[in-house]
């Protein structure tokens, strides 16, 4: 015989009792006990940006999921070190601490101290980890409270340190270049996962260019392009094409994807592939730096067929795949 259950149960006051149970009992430690001799699993917790004096829901829904992640395992036996860690560097905070001093540049920084600002962050990183850490007991989170691992701290740098000198002396490390996002304000790249944060896209109504690029071997011939980034063209430095997809010559010598175009009637029609290695002149080559170009047709499976003419146009500096496909195509 079961107990009836209420119409509208108290969820907070059960989650307080189970809390208290887990408390009185030591049913975590008593776990860790048990588990002390099996098979090891190896979990490195995040670690969550020390920048917020609550949980975020969607740091609530991570933490729930590694926690499911480990009692899984704590109940197939297996010993976990289960350590917490907060990352403590980075913007987040200290645009944060930034906002809080009215401060908005790195001059501005300089003059308030470094040192005192970096204390400053420090103690948004101290008070932040206390009440993360209880909203994330609150959440039933099992961890070794009390034992976590700081990124600022002493030991977490040199454990990096130590690692990148193995890698150096293995030979692992080599000096590269990449196109990234940059904040001018703030003096620094953008991360990605910046890039991915509400707000940081909107849609907006620019005009796109068709542009033609003469074929220096077949006069009266161009590739023509389209493009939604018109101050780019300046820095072009080749044009692309799918080299599967076929692509047609018109009347007027423009060369485009048959595809974009499929009532048209061409002259000719040929592979991508075949387009590829032409020389053509560059939309600014009369500038100086852009007649030092060697301006070419280069292959990319990436090439969409859904918009614009099916050539795309190539600026190294402007783009992260562009930049990758400079580096593939040395260009």
């Amino acid at each position: 015989m079961f107990a009836t259950l209420p119409d509208k149960p108290d969820h907070d006051g059960l989650e307080l009792a189970i809390l208290a149970l887990w408390a009185r009992e030591r049913t975590f430690e008593r776990l860790r006990e048990l588990n002390a001799d099996g098979p090891r699993f190896s979990f490195v917790d995040g670690p969550v940006t020390a920048n917020r004096m609550v949980l975020g829901v969607h740091t609530a829904w991570g933490r729930t999921l590694k926690d499911v992640f480990q009692r899984y395992k704590a109940l197939r036996g297996h010993h976990q070190r289960y350590q917490n860690g907060f990352d403590c560097q980075g913007l987040w905070i200290e645009v944060g601490v930034e906002r809080a001093l009215g401060l908005n540049s790195k001059r501005e920084i300089e003059e308030y101290g470094l040192a005192e600002f970096a204390r400053r962050c420090r103690e948004v990183v101290e008070q932040s980890s206390k009440a993360l850490t209880e909203g994330s007991i609150r959440l039933g989170q099992w961890m070794d409270w009390g034992n976590d691992y700081f990124t600022f701290s002493d030991t977490n740098i040199e454990y990096i340190w130590r690692f990148l000198q193995v890698v150096h002396e293995q030979g692992w490390l080599y000096l590269g270049h990449r196109s990234t996002e940059w904040c001018p304000r703030c003096g620094t790249s953008l991360s990605q996962h910046e890039l991915t944060q509400a707000g940081v896209y909107q849609e907006r109504s620019d005009p796109s260019l068709y542009v033609r690029f003469p074929l220096l071997e077949r006069p009266h011939e161009s590739v023509v392009i389209w493009t939604t980034t018109p101050w780019t063209l300046p820095a072009n430095v080749a044009a692309a094409v799918k080299p599967d997809a076929e692509y047609g010559l018109r009347e007027n010598g423009e060369w485009v994807a048959v595809a974009r175009y499929p009532e048209e009637r061409f002259v000719r029609r040929v592979q991508g592939a075949e387009l590829v290695g032409r020389r053509y002149r560059g939309p600014f080559d009369e500038l100086g730096p852009g007649a030092e170009v060697d301006h070419r047709v280069i292959p990319w499976d990436e090439v969409s067929l859904e918009e614009g003419t099916g050539i795309v146009h190539i600026a190294t500096g402007a783009g992260q795949e562009d930049f990758e496909l400079g580096r593939v195509h040395d260009l």
